[in-house]
């Protein structure tokens, strides 16, 4: 049997696959599987935050965020899983509503699952959603106008937030770089992380489609709290303990 009082790389090695396989630590059960001091544990995930393994948080640490990817190439990842997520947003969608639909992989896939039969205002920030929608007949579709992030695969800037402001939206799709429980939903970028604040300021009702690998993780620029979200759908994987705590809906695609 391992001390892990004196063994201290296989002590953050148990850490590591933790973090793996659940996404998240609690200081507390830490100090109990290893038999080891508060203290210890501090300085264990002081080290593995440091080695860009995990950020810490409250109570414990989460898994570190991976590097987003590309827009083009985050279209061609996990199509299935967002597929599956695609079609459960898509029948939350309201006849006779404005509704805003951010930029994303996910959201793009959505796009071709909105009924042609439903007379909707469409507001987007994505060259490509907007694209897949222009054949729409019923309703009208809005394009927000700024600066192409490649990586967003969206407009963004001061002149895409001023528009913003001018409109009252009944349901926003908001992309998710990152939702925890505890830190909220948050974002990879400053620009992105400000503009959604202000599409979220400006909703009735939103709403974050999450595949497995964005759930428990934390981006570096807070976007909203959970409480600032009415619901959540998650593809089958996603690991969604805690977020039962919170006053909204989660739906499993």
């Amino acid at each position: 049997m391992i001390d892990y009082n004196l063994f201290p790389e296989q002590r953050q090695s148990f850490i590591r696959q933790l973090l793996t396989e659940k996404g998240r630590v609690v200081s507390a059960d830490l100090i109990k599987l290893l038999g080891v001091s508060e203290h210890t544990i501090r300085r264990d995930l002081q080290k593995l935050a440091r080695d860009g393994v995990c950020k810490r948080v409250y109570g414990g640490a989460v898994s570190h965020l991976k590097q987003s990817a590309t827009f083009e190439t985050r279209v061609s990842q996990s199509v299935d899983e967002k597929s599956s997520v695609a079609i459960q947003c898509a029948k939350l969608i309201k006849d006779n509503s404005c509704i805003f639909i951010d930029t994303g992989s996910t959201y793009l896939a959505m796009a071709s699952y909105i009924p042609q039969n439903l007379t909707l205002t469409i507001v987007t920030n994505s060259p490509q959603i907007a694209s897949v929608l222009s054949s729409r007949t019923n309703g009208e579709l809005i394009l927000l106008g700024g600066k192409v992030n490649p990586l967003t695969g969206g407009t963004m800037g001061a002149d895409t937030v001023n528009q913003i402001r001018n409109m009252v939206f009944d349901q926003t799709f908001i992309g998710v770089c990152g939702l925890d429980p505890h830190a909220g939903l948050s974002a990879v970028y400053y620009d992105d992380a400000c503009f959604k604040k202000e599409v979220i300021r400006q909703s009735n009702e939103v709403i974050a489609a999450v595949i497995a690998d964005k759930m428990l993780q934390i981006a570096r620029y807070k976007v909203a709290t959970c409480e600032d979200i009415d619901i959540i759908i998650a593809s089958r994987d996603s690991k969604i303990e805690g977020f039962e705590d919170f006053n909204l809906k989660i739906e499993i695609a």
